[in-house]
C-alpha cells in the first residue's frame, strides 16, 4: 500500500519548525516526515496500516545528536520511514508521562533505556521492537538503522503473528513484574536500615560516590547518610558523605572553569564526564553542597555553592524570571564536549608561562582526564593540593591568587568559543527544584539577590502556569501554560514554594505550597494511597496508547522521585507549621512506598531519608534583637546543620507557627537565639561558637 501523502517537504516541517520543544525544532529540517506526539500520528498509521516508529530524546542528549545527524539524516532511512512508517518525535522533557511508559515497555522487552529511545509500536500504542541507538550502517556493535528498518517492514507485512506475540509479551511482562513486586512490609525503621547497608555496601572507598562506571551522582544518598550520622551518631556516614562531595567537586563532574555540573562520569574516578549539564541535577547537587557546607564548614563545599549558582544564574537564567531546563554537551555536530576541553596549546595561549604549568598540574593535564577520542585535549580535575603543585613556580601574590587569575582567564578565553545550546524551555518542576535549591543557597551564601531570583521564578510560574483548582501546568508559558496534572510539577514546585516561603517567612508562598499539596493528596492517588505520576481527572494531554496506565514514580532515578519527594514536602511543611497533619500523610505515604521498594538500595534513598526524618524532631531557630550580635548570630544559624531545621530572623507572621514552648517566651530587645527540636526547647544561646554544636547535638544531651 503506499503512503498516504502529509503534503509537502515544506508542509511536513512546519510540524516541527513552530514546535516550543527545541529538541523538536532542531530536527525540522531532516527529511524524515516527522510528526509531534499526539493523536495524528496514531489515527494516520491506523488509518494506513503502518506501524509507529517513536523516537524520545532530548536537546542536551549526545547520542541523540549522533543519531538526528547520522541515522536521522541518512536518505536510505528517510525513504524507509516515509514508505513504511509512521515517525513521531518526543522531547522527553516536554512530556516525561510519555517517557516513562515507553522506557517502561522498551526495557521490559531489551533490558536497555536511555535517550535515545527507538519503538516500534502498533497502531494502538504499543511496543514490539525496540533499542536506543541505531547507526545508519552497521557499525558501532550495533545493527544499522536501514537493515532494521526493511526487517521491521517485512515482519510486520509477512509476520503479523509475531508482532502481536511480542506486544502482548511486553504487557505480560510487565504485569509479571507488577504481580512479582516482593512486599517488604515491616516497620519503617527495618526499611531505612535496609537502604543504609545497600548504600554503605555500595560506597566506593577509593573514589567515593556509589557504584562503578558510568558513575552518577547521587545526592538524595549524599543527604541520607548526613542524616544517619545525625540520627545514630555514625562517623562513618559523614566521612563517606565528604569523601563524595569532595571528589564530584574536585573531579571533571564539576566544571572547573564555569562552575555547575555535568550529568554523569564516564569512568569510576570522576575524570571525565558526559557533558551535558541538566537543571535537575544542579539543582539537587546545589541543595546537596549547601547541606555539606553546613555540615562539614569546608570553604571547598562553599566555593562549589558558589560557583553552581552562578552557573546556573549565567546560562540557565531566563530573564522574565525562571530558569531553563538545560545546557547541551555540544556546540557542533559531531562534537563532543570540546567546549569544556583543553590542549597544553590551548592553555599556553590564555595564560602565563608560570599560570599554564600551575594550571597543567593542579588540573592533571595529560593525566586521567585526556578525552579517550583526542588524548590531546583535556578534562580538569583537581590533581594535587595546590602547594604542591605551586613547588618550584614564582607566583606573585602566591598560589591562590595565581589560579583564580588563571581561571578568570580560562573562563574569558572560553566565551570565544562557540558555546553549547541552552534549552530555555521553563519546567515547573525543574523550577521548583532550584526554588529549593536557591531558598537554601541564598542564607547560607548570606545574597539576597539568590533569594530574588527564587522570588521572581517562583512569580513566573504562579502568574501564568497556576491554576488553584489544577495545579501548575509542565510548561510554563506566557501565552499559553501547558501539561497540567502531572505528579513531579506539582510536588517540586509546592516543596521549593515550602522552602522559599520558609527562607522568607513569607505567607504568599505558602499559600499555594499547601493548596498544591492538598491537590496531590487528593487528586493523584492510587493503589495502596501510592500517588500516580498523572491525574485522569487534570491531565490535560493527548488520551492516546495508553497514556492513562496507572504509573508510579516510586525510585530515584538517580534524582529525587516524586513518591519521595511529595513525602519529604509534608514533612518539611509540618515542621514549618507545626500541624500535625502533614506529618501524618508523610508517615501514610511511606508505609506503601517502603513496600513497594524495600529492596531498591541506593535507588530509594528519598523515601528512606523521609522515614528517618518522620522521626526526628525538627528543629526551630528565631533569632532575636538588632545590632551585629543579632547578625553574627543569625550567620551562625545559617551556616549550621541539622537535617531538618527552619531558621527565622525575628518571630515569623502569622499563619507560621512555633513550638508553643517558645512562643510563650517573653520578646526582649537583646541578641539572642532561641532554639527548640519539635517542642522541647534549649535555654536562650548568645554566643554564636554555640548554635552549631547545639544544632548538631538534636538537643540531646552529650552521650545520649
Amino acid at each position: 500500500m503506499a503512503p498516504e501523502s502529509e503534503g509537502t517537504v515544506e508542509h511536513r516541517a512546519s510540524r516541527l519548525a513552530g514546535a516550543p520543544s527545541a529538541y523538536l525544532r532542531s530536527a525540522a529540517e531532516q527529511p524524515i516526515d516527522w510528526h509531534p506526539w499526539g493523536p495524528e500520528p496514531f489515527a494516520l498509521a491506523a488509518r494506513t496500516h503502518r506501524p509507529i516508529l517513536l523516537d524520545i530524546g532530548a536537546s542536551w542528549c549526545h547520542w541523540c545528536h549522533v543519531m538526528d545527524e547520522g541515522t536521522y539524516a541518512d536518505p536510505e532511512v528517510a525513504r524507509l520511514l516515509d514508505q513504511h512508517f509512521v515517525a513521531v518525535k518526543v522531547d522527553r522533557d516536554e512530556h516525561p508521562e510519555v517517557d516513562r511508559r515507553y522506557q517502561r515497555q522498551v526495557g521490559a522487552l531489551t533490558g536497555e533505556g536511555g535517550w535515545p529511545l527507538t519503538g516500534f509500536l502498533t497502531p494502538e500504542g504499543e511496543v514490539f521492537l525496540g533499542g536506543t541507538y541505531f547507526p545508519p550502517t552497521d557499525g558501532h556493535g550495533r545493527p544499522g538503522f536501514r537493515r532494521v528498518l526493511k526487517e521491521v517492514a517485512r515482519i510486520w507485512r509477512e509476520e503479523p503473528e509475531r508482532i502481536r506475540e511480542n506486544a502482548q509479551a511486553i504487557q505480560s511482562a510487565l504485569a509479571r513484574m507488577r504481580a512479582a513486586r516482593p512486599p517488604h512490609s515491616g516497620p519503617l525503621e527495618a526499611f531505612v536500615a535496609n537502604v543504609r547497608d545497600e548504600i554503605l555496601s555500595g560506597y566506593d572507598p577509593v573514589n567515593g560516590g556509589f557504584g562503578m562506571a558510568p558513575k552518577f551522582p547521587h545526592p538524595t544518598a549524599v543527604s541520607f547518610l548526613l542524616w544517619e550520622s545525625f540520627a545514630h551518631d555514625a562517623g562513618s556516614s559523614a566521612d563517606r558523605a565528604r569523601e563524595t562531595l569532595f571528589r564530584m567537586a574536585d573531579g571533571g563532574l564539576y566544571d572547573q572553569v564555569g562552575g555547575g555540573f555535568h550529568r554523569y562520569s564516564v569512568d569510576e574516578g570522576w575524570h571525565i564526564p558526559h557533558f551535558e549539564k541538566m537543571g535537575v541535577d544542579n539543582a539537587a547537587l546545589l541543595s546537596a553542597y549547601v547541606e555539606g557546607a553546613q555540615r562539614f564548614g569546608d570553604p571547598r563545599f562553599l566555593e562549589v555553592v558558589h560557583g553552581t549558582v552562578g552557573w546556573v544564574r549565567e546560562v540557565l537564567g531566563d530573564p522574565d524570571g525562571g530558569f531553563g531546563a538545560s545546557q547541551d554537551a555540544d556546540n557542533a555536530p559531531g562534537d563532543d564536549g570540546s567546549y569544556f576541553t583543553w590542549s597544553r596549546s590551548e592553555l599556553k595561549a590564555a595564560l602565563t608561562t608560570e599560570e599554564a604549568k600551575l594550571v597543567g598540574r593542579f588540573f592533571g593535564i595529560g593525566s586521567d582526564g585526556r578525552m579517550p577520542h583526542d588524548p590531546e585535549q583535556n578534562v580538569l580535575f583537581r590533581l594535587l593540593p595546590l602547594s604542591e603543585a605551586a613547588e618550584g613556580l614564582d607566583l606573585p601574590g602566591g598560589p591562590a591568587a595565581t589560579l583564580d587569575r588563571a581561571i578568570s582567564k580560562l573562563r574569558a578565553a572560553r566565551t570565544q568559543r562557540p558555546p553549547p545550546s541552552v534549552d530555555r524551555a521553563v519546567y515547573s518542576d525543574i523550577n521548583g527544584r532550584f526554588l529549593g535549591a536557591f531558598a537554601r543557597a541564598g542564607p547560607l551564601l548570606g545574597d539576597s539577590s539568590v533569594l530574588a531570583d527564587a522570588r521572581r521564578a517562583a512569580d513566573r510560574v504562579l502568574t501564568h502556569a497556576y491554576d488553584p483548582d489544577r495545579g501548575v501546568a509542565h510548561r510554563v508559558d506566557a501565552a499559553d501554560a501547558g501539561g497540567f496534572g502531572l505528579l513531579e510539577d506539582q510536588v517540586a514546585f509546592a516543596a521549593g514554594l515550602v522552602e522559599l516561603a520558609g527562607a522568607l517567612a513569607s505567607p504568599d508562598y505558602l499559600s499555594p505550597a499547601v493548596r498544591l499539596l492538598e491537590l496531590v493528596d487528593r487528586d493523584y492517588r492510587g493503589e495502596d494511597g501510592l500517588l500516580r505520576d498523572l491525574s485522569p481527572r487534570l491531565y490535560d494531554g493527548p488520551a492516546v496508547a495508553g497514556i492513562s496506565e496507572p504509573s508510579y514514580p516510586l525510585e530515584d532515578s538517580p534524582h529525587l522521585s516524586a513518591n519521595a519527594g511529595a513525602a519529604l514536602a509534608f514533612l518539611r511543611l509540618s515542621s514549618l507549621l507545626h500541624e500535625e497533619r502533614w506529618h501524618e500523610k508523610a508517615v501514610a505515604l511511606l508505609g506503601p512506598v517502603s513496600a513497594r521498594i524495600g529492596g531498591s538500595g541506593l535507588f530509594a534513598a528519598g523515601a528512606a531519608l523521609a522515614a528517618g526524618l518522620a522521626t526526628t524532631p525538627p528543629a526551630t531557630v528565631v533569632v532575636e534583637g538588632n545590632g551585629a550580635a543579632a547578625r553574627d548570630l543569625l550567620r551562625a544559624a545559617r551556616h549550621a546543620w541539622h537535617p531538618n531545621v527552619w531558621v527565622f530572623e525575628g518571630r515569623p507572621p502569622e499563619p507560621f507557627s512555633l513550638p508553643i514552648e517558645l512562643e510563650a517566651v517573653a520578646g526582649r530587645i537583646d541578641a539572642r537565639a532561641l532554639v527548640c527540636f519539635g517542642t522541647v526547647c534549649a535555654p536562650p544561646v548568645t554566643e554564636p561558637s554555640a548554635v552549631r554544636p547545639l544544632l548538631a547535638s538534636g538537643g540531646r544531651a552529650p552521650g545520649a
